[in-house]
């Protein structure tokens, strides 16, 4: 490891070894960053804003520090990007919103204050789709990032972090952050071929982040890798007293168990009916994934369902409507409002729930959790494939659905989940596998995602790409 170009092809841990080594330094980190974001960003339209300069002098500073014996810990001097729904103070977040180009933020997250607090460098915010409300990953008034696995056509890149999923996959950004609400994370996981955390509610803080649920919203961490992520996660994780709902869980301190594999571990496919509607490049990489884990110690075994998962996404997004009407009425109700006309009628399905219904959804919903822990109680994780297809072309999305069929069932039951890459389809494009875990359970996520990681090489998988391409 000696040309800080190649820095962004390592790994977080090779990254933190070269900066404590002193054999690379926070500036040329940074400096290849910024040069890999200046070649892409204009074709893959991952940043809305880059903080070039101030990234820059952040590094110089991380060096300084090091140099001086005051290094904040392994990751100072860590470039990240920030999905632009975290608030950081005098800076924009629009929301994916064009009309809130101009809102200036009057706080800074919790999430972020934390990032910073390890000397993490933040290189820019990423695009998503408006107001964090849609899978697929558009953005009519902001911009599609482009999906870096497929040159010629414009794909999904997945969303709501559409843009943080880009920046990853195309390594102009190390690791990012998302937000989860039905899917956001894990859905461009899954399309753009990295790993991606929902972490259960409470977690990570959401102070200072822009809502869409107050029921469902999670932050969670975007990287190449399971391990990756962990650490993003264990920054980002633990109480906070300006979100009560992160307060009474006990922090995970350390992932003692990360490295301790599946051996003796009893996991569960998902029905057979099920299978119905996913592709068979999808279904193939979910079966042989299996294959792994069984091979690997894994007790695979069969789990009966209460309900389907298409019933339970249905739930998860009338709590969505219902939530974001409340929060966002005034702005979608106007019509001379120049919105995302794919957006707003997700939205609008809000405006007609009454309050009997949405009560009664919550009702249901704490129905359920009861239902499905005592379904869990045998388990230690539920599989299925993250997403049903792997990305498709822009051209062919109707907006009337969403690709959200299996990851909203964590959203709506309170569990944890991760989503990693686990194959390729005839033309190249990633599948993923999804695994879902109980509430507070994100130790055994990711050491289900390290353990099948360590087996495979599927996360090891980057998109071609190159200037020629940019221009």
């Amino acid at each position: 490891m000696t040309l800080s170009g190649d820095s962004p092809d390592w790994s977080i841990t090779q990254q933190s070894e070269a900066l404590a080594s002193g054999h690379l330094s926070a500036v040329e980190l940074i400096g290849a960053y910024l040069e890999r974001i200046d070649a892409l960003d204009g074709k893959l339209h991952a940043y809305v804003e880059v903080y070039a300069t101030e990234a820059r002098l952040a590094a110089e500073a991380a060096d300084k520090a090091r140099r001086s014996g005051h290094a904040l810990g392994p990751l100072h001097g860590i470039p990240i990007a920030l999905k632009d729904l975290a608030d950081i103070e005098g800076r924009i977040t629009t929301g994916g919103c064009a009309l809130w180009k101009n809102r200036r933020s009057k706080v800074t997250a919790t999430l972020v204050r934390r990032l910073i607090a390890q000397g993490m460098i933040v290189l820019g915010k990423t695009h998503m789709v408006e107001f964090a409300f849609g899978g697929w990953g558009t953005n009519t008034g902001m911009g599609t990032p482009w999906n870096p696995w497929d040159l010629q056509q414009a794909r999904t890149p997945g969303g709501s972090s559409s843009g943080s999923g880009v920046a990853v996959a195309a390594r102009l950004a190390p690791w990012a952050l998302g937000t989860d609400t039905g899917g956001s994370v894990r859905l461009p996981a899954s399309l753009c071929g990295i790993t991606g955390l929902k972490t259960s509610a409470g977690r990570i803080s959401n102070y200072g982040v822009l809502p869409l649920s107050q029921t469902l919203d999670t932050p969670g961490p975007m990287g190449a890798t399971a391990k990756d992520v962990a650490q993003l996660y264990l920054v980002m994780q633990g109480p906070d007293p300006l979100d009560r709902r992160t307060l009474g869980l006990p922090p995970e301190l350390t992932l003692r168990t990360l490295h301790k594999g599946v051996a003796g571990l009893r996991l569960a496919r998902m029905p057979d009916s099920e299978r119905e509607g996913v592709s068979s490049p999808v279904l193939a990489a979910y079966d042989r994934s299996l294959d792994e884990l069984s091979r690997l110690g894994a007790e695979i075994v069969s789990l009966r369902l209460p309900v389907s998962f298409s019933d339970v996404a249905a739930l998860n997004g009338r709590i969505m409507a219902a939530e974001s009407y409340a929060l966002l009425a005034d702005t979608v109700d106007d019509v001379d409002l120049a919105l995302d006309e794919d957006v707003r009628p997700r939205i609008l399905a809000g405006r007609g729930i009454t309050a009997y219904d949405y009560l009664r959804a919550l009702a249901r919903r704490n129905q359920m959790i009861d239902e499905f822990d005592h379904a869990l109680a045998e388990v230690d994780a539920l599989l299925t494939p993250t997403t049903a297809t792997t990305a498709i072309p822009l051209t062919q999305v109707d907006q009337g659905n969403a690709p959200s069929r299996f990851t909203r069932f964590a959203n709506f039951l309170d569990l944890c989940a991760i989503a990693m890459p686990n194959g390729a389809d005839e033309n190249g494009l990633p599948t993923s596998l999804h695994v879902m875990c109980r509430r507070y359970d994100e130790a055994m996520a990711l050491r289900i995602g390290c353990a099948y990681q360590k087996a495979t090489d599927w996360h090891m998988r980057r998109p071609v790409l190159d200037t020629h391409f940019a221009h």
